[in-house]
């Protein structure tokens, strides 16, 4: 059982999803506009948020960023839109996952045992590659001891990586495994994540210390010599 944030304007889609849910086993709150949705997710700490973009208030996207501001919490985005040019920058706000409507409650409990499994609480022991630390139980990584303000999906992107150590890495293994979505014009996002490590890394695509590009491949995450 997970405690479910459900912000969505909808009367008729909240009600349902939130019987649903429940009916599912899970412990359900809701809220229709984003400030008071962010409100109770500040105060009531869930274990999941299901986001819906169209929001009367604020634009979804906006109070995702907010969200992600204060709290690592997992979020699943429900929406109507659908395609590389509306979602991408949702996944890049630091969205977990999305749904696009219309779904069943069915659909989203599968969602969202999925997403509570990858953020979970049967994580491995931490990752050492060289001075790079990287913690999934605490989602925390550091460089000679020094913590690495991550975003969510950065800090994904970089345990998948550190997890296979010296081995390339595909965009598409990447798109598939980290972002959960099928390939196809979305690695454009996967080029701007490792741009954004690298230089959290200390490091260019000029001067890899730990990602080294692989042309016409994909990455590795490699201790520096």
């Amino acid at each position: 059982m997970a405690d479910i944030l459900l912000i969505e304007d909808d009367v008729a889609i909240r009600t349902a999803l939130s019987r649903g849910l429940r009916e599912l086993g899970h412990a359900v709150s809701s809220s229709p506009t984003a400030m008071d949705g962010l409100r109770l997710a500040v105060q009531d700490r869930p274990d999941l948020i299901v986001l819906d973009l169209g929001l009367p208030d604020l634009d979804g996207v906006e109070l995702l960023r907010m969200l992600r501001a204060v709290s690592r919490v997992p979020v699943i985005v429900a929406t109507a839109r659908d395609g590389d040019a509306e979602m991408v920058p949702v996944l890049d706000a630091g969205a977990d996952d999305y749904v696009v409507k219309p779904y069943s409650a069915a659909q989203l409990d599968a969602r969202v045992r999925a997403v509570l499994r990858r953020a979970g609480g049967s994580a491995p022991e931490p990752l050492a590659v060289g001075a790079l630390r990287v913690d999934p139980r605490a989602r925390t990584a550091t460089l000679d001891g020094t913590p690495l303000d991550l975003t969510p999906r950065e800090f994904d992107v970089l345990h998948y990586l550190a997890a296979r150590p010296g081995e390339v890495v595909t965009k598409r293994e990447l798109l598939t495994e980290v972002w959960q979505l099928p390939y196809g014009g979305a690695d454009k996002t996967v080029d701007v994540h490792l741009s954004w490590l690298r230089r959290k890394l200390g490091e260019t695509a000029a001067e890899p210390r730990f990602l080294h590009t692989v042309r016409g491949v994909g990455v590795k995450l490699v201790e520096p010599s």
